[in-house]
């Protein structure tokens, strides 16, 4: 019974690391590997300045970051957001990250 738990543990881990799972929010994913941009929400022409912040995933165990749309904006200087957007990167659930992309002013 023990060989048998030990088998089937292992192959519970194998399959969460190889199968490429992240949770991210993306609007198409590749099992192998991921780099999309996608759009969140755009409420007016796009603004002069950019700003970005990410958090990243390393083996689907440890999470870091602050992708958040505030921290975005106080990296661009931005005080007027006009649009929102995001980028997805996954290469084999290694290696993941998520980036909030602000627009404005």
């Amino acid at each position: 019974m023990r060989t048998f738990l030990t088998a089937f543990c292992a192959a519970a881990l194998a399959a969460v690391f190889l199968s490429g799972c992240i949770a991210v929010r993306t609007p198409a994913i590749g099992l192998l590997y991921t780099e999309v941009y996608g759009p969140v929400d755009a409420g007016g022409r796009i603004g002069a300045k950019e700003g970005r912040s990410c958090a990243q995933s390393i083996l689907v165990l440890v999470a870091t970051g602050d992708a958040s749309i505030k921290a975005a904006a106080k990296a661009g200087g931005i005080t007027q957001i006009n649009s929102v957007d995001h980028y997805t990167r996954n290469i084999l659930g290694i290696m993941g990250e998520f980036c909030t992309i602000v627009r404005g002013t």
